[in-house]
């Protein structure tokens, strides 16, 4: 009862403060951004727990699945559903922000809302600020999400994925199935943990190709650092032969062979990678990288991914402030008739655009070595165009 008397009092003197210091149209101007801005939070929200679903069950499709069906720990694989959220996060906020403010301001103008903020005396631009406001402070959040949390969550998703394929080998081989393993391809039969009915081994990453065939072997994890796991193979045959010269070959016979898998091989390098470092850290080695640069092909690329993943840590978080102005633009220019069916429409048809735009833009840094700031903010330069095309056929209508 106490607290209840409390919060009218505070009410009431927010009331008396307003009435009293504010004049009237400053009132009415805040009370309407006010019921903008929670509107268009809702809606947000909303949007947010859609796209976050899709992402959280496509994550679990990839990874999840595959480690439960292979019987790992029930507890380690919660905590690698726990680490992926900040990435999760990260890619849900710019698309919830189209989807949601299309929504929000489609509906504004299916219900003639908009005509009482032009009625009070709000021109579109003025009505366009607090879109932008809330735009921009969620394009930090996700920022926020994109440069501390996901770098911690990567290092702990990376490590805990280690121990679970060191504790458990198995779960990264399925049964009579092909996988390339760092330049080499395994072909294996009956996968029976911790045992491997039959292999071969095709290694083609040096100079001197092999090809190993082996009969039941054991898979065992390693105490060894940097090696994840190893293959004890029994009754092996190893071909070696000269890439160039296939008629200089020997033949190698064993009762007994081990082979080791290293972590890069299967994970990846073992250094620290770009989406495990902060912008200032990920800043300061690519500073790094370019006094040292040789002018080798390989050291120019390497370089230009990194570059990459430096733009991705701003171009997807201030996705959300583009999408906000393109949202604006175009709902209160198409919405008059369904503005939220036709928002909800168009949005979840751009966002998959806009995802197809990057995926591209990281294909062509990768393996055609463009431009790195061109290709990963080319997706938000096209939002960003469109928003401003139809915010001037807007002011002229």
């Amino acid at each position: 009862m106490k607290i209840t008397r409390l919060l009218e009092k505070i009410e009431g003197k927010i009331d008396y403060f307003f009435v009293k210091y504010l004049h009237r149209d400053q009132l009415k101007d805040h009370l309407l951004v006010r019921y903008l801005m929670k509107d268009l939070f809702l809606y947000f929200t909303v949007s947010f727990l859609f796209f976050f679903m899709i992402f959280f069950v496509n994550q679990i499709l990839l990874d999840v699945e595959r480690l439960l069906a292979q019987s790992a720990p029930f507890s380690s694989v919660v905590k690698i559903m726990f680490y992926s959220f900040p990435m999760i996060i990260a890619q849900s906020a710019p698309y919830a922000t189209f989807v949601g403010f299309l929504m929000c301001l489609g509906g504004m103008m299916s219900n003639n809302e908009v005509l009482i903020y032009r009625a009070a005396g709000f021109s579109f631009l003025k009505i366009m600020m607090p879109v932008l406001l809330l735009g921009l402070i969620i394009s930090f959040v996700s920022f926020f999400v994109n440069d501390y949390l996901l770098p911690l969550g990567t290092m702990k998703y990376n490590r805990l994925l280690r121990e679970i394929m060191n504790a458990k080998p198995t779960v990264e081989l399925e049964s009579n199935s092909v996988k390339n393993l760092d330049g080499s391809t395994i072909v294996m039969g009956q996968v029976e943990d911790p045992q491997v009915s039959d292999i071969v081994l095709f290694d083609t990453a040096s100079e001197t190709d092999k090809i190993i065939v082996a009969g039941k072997s054991t898979l065992t994890g390693s105490d060894v650092e940097g090696v994840l796991m190893q293959l004890n193979m029994n009754d092996a045959l190893v071909l070696s032969m000269n890439d160039t010269k296939h008629e200089d070959y020997d033949v190698l016979m064993a009762e007994k062979a081990q082979l080791n898998v290293f972590d890069s091989t299967v994970l990846g390098s073992s250094s620290i990678s770009p989406r495990e470092m902060t912008v200032w850290d990920l800043g300061k080695e690519i500073s790094k990288m370019q006094s040292e640069l040789d002018g080798s092909k390989s050291a120019s690329n390497r370089l230009n991914i990194w570059k990459m993943e430096f733009h991705k840590k701003f171009s997807i978080p201030f996705g959300a402030f583009f999408f906000a102005f393109l949202a604006f633009s175009f709902a209160f220019l198409f919405g008059k008739h369904n503005g939220q069916t036709l928002g909800l429409l168009v949005g979840l048809i751009m966002s998959v655009l806009y995802w197809a735009m990057s995926i591209t833009g990281q294909l062509f840094v990768q393996k055609l070595g463009l431009n790195s700031f061109i290709c990963i903010w080319g997706a938000n330069f096209v939002v960003a165009f469109a928003g401003f095309v139809f915010f001037i056929f807007l002011l002229r209508k």
